[in-house]
């Protein structure tokens, strides 16, 4: 299993690159690097030597996968918390080294290991034969991916987990496995492929649920049934009148407490603030009016009912929210009718 990832497709035949997949240049690698992961220092374990390195990469939404090796030892730091991004890091031969929690951590072939680059420090060591089929993530794709199966965004004891889990015959490798597979030079997986979004939010929704398990979180009832009564109260009206778009400081008097008491408690509990609460149960009833509105309602009729006037504004929001444009929507909408 992943023996040949990223490098034969689903046939067993090669997949024809139309870039470099090999490089002897320390400036080629850290340019590939620094596109398919985040900024990040490295040095060679062994002074002067040159790499031998495997350069694939290939996306499914917005998850980047990469089949990677330095092809010489080397040690990382310095990540980049300003790139936003999660290093979700898979071990297919030899064995890299990773800054835990409590204690270095080593992921030999079959384990992995995830660490979020924006919310807390991280390094590694790798030995000469490593090869990786690794992950990068946005951290506000996986936050919207709890907030989109949970009901809400986990704090930091979350994210601040650096984690080793999985293991050969864990489920995360045949998840893996199915979707660099699936993935193939002729069928690139962008996030406005709807394969490539059903990928990227199986590999998110598999990942934060292993995740979670190892940083103790529970992602059920945990942290949401202890959100604070005004908390809940909240989201309950936002979510009623979302269309009405209510001001937050008149919820916060609604439910008894200052505007800067509610905001904290969504930043505390939910990780986002009342107003991005508000701005997803907009969206997301848009959402639902654009695919059950009549075939004769257009996208501008649907969207002002919702008090959006500025529609190439929307479009950017809803594109990044869903992965396509609110006229795409309409258009699968009116094409089931």
């Amino acid at each position: 299993m992943l023996e040949e990832a990223l490098v034969l497709d689903v046939r067993g035949n090669p997949i024809r690159r139309d870039r470099p997949v090999h490089s002897d240049d320390w400036d080629e690698v850290q340019e590939f690097c620094q596109k398919v992961y985040l900024p990040y220092r490295v040095r060679p374990l062994e002074r002067l030597s040159k790499p031998d390195s495997t350069m694939i990469y290939a996306n499914a939404g917005q998850v980047t996968m990469t089949r990677f090796s330095y092809g010489t030892g080397i040690y990382l730091d310095q990540f980049d918390p300003e790139a936003g991004k999660i290093l979700v890091l898979n071990t297919l031969r030899g064995a890299l080294n990773h800054h835990c929690d409590s204690q270095p951590a080593t992921t030999g072939a079959g384990e992995s290991f995830v660490v979020d680059c924006s919310r807390t420090d991280y390094w590694l060591e790798g030995d000469p034969n490593h090869m990786q089929l690794n992950l990068t993530i946005p951290h506000d794709v996986m936050a919207a991916t709890a907030e989109k199966w949970f009901g809400f965004v986990p704090d930091d004891t979350l994210w601040t987990k650096r984690t080793k889990f999985g293991g050969p015959g864990a489920r995360w490798l045949s998840l893996l496995d199915y979707a660099a597979r699936t993935i193939s030079a002729e069928q690139p997986l962008s996030s406005e492929s709807p394969l490539g979004r059903h990928l990227e939010e199986m590999l998110c929704l598999e990942l934060l649920m292993n995740w979670a398990s190892c940083a103790g979180v529970s992602l059920r009832d945990g942290a949401r049934s202890a959100a604070p009564r005004y908390v809940r109260q909240s989201e309950e009206i936002l979510a009623a009148e979302a269309r009405e778009a209510p001001l937050i400081g008149d919820v916060a008097l609604r439910v008894g407490v200052s505007a800067r008491t509610l905001s904290e408690g969504f930043r505390r509990f939910r990780g986002i603030s009342p107003r991005d609460f508000l701005v997803a149960q907009r969206l997301e009833g848009l959402r639902a009016d654009l695919m059950d509105s009549s075939p004769e309602r257009t996208v501008s009729q649907i969207a002002n009912d919702w008090g959006y006037v500025n529609l190439g504004a929307l479009a950017g929001i809803y594109r990044a929210r869903f992965g396509e444009l609110p006229s795409q929507t309409r258009y699968v909408a009116r094409s089931r009718h």
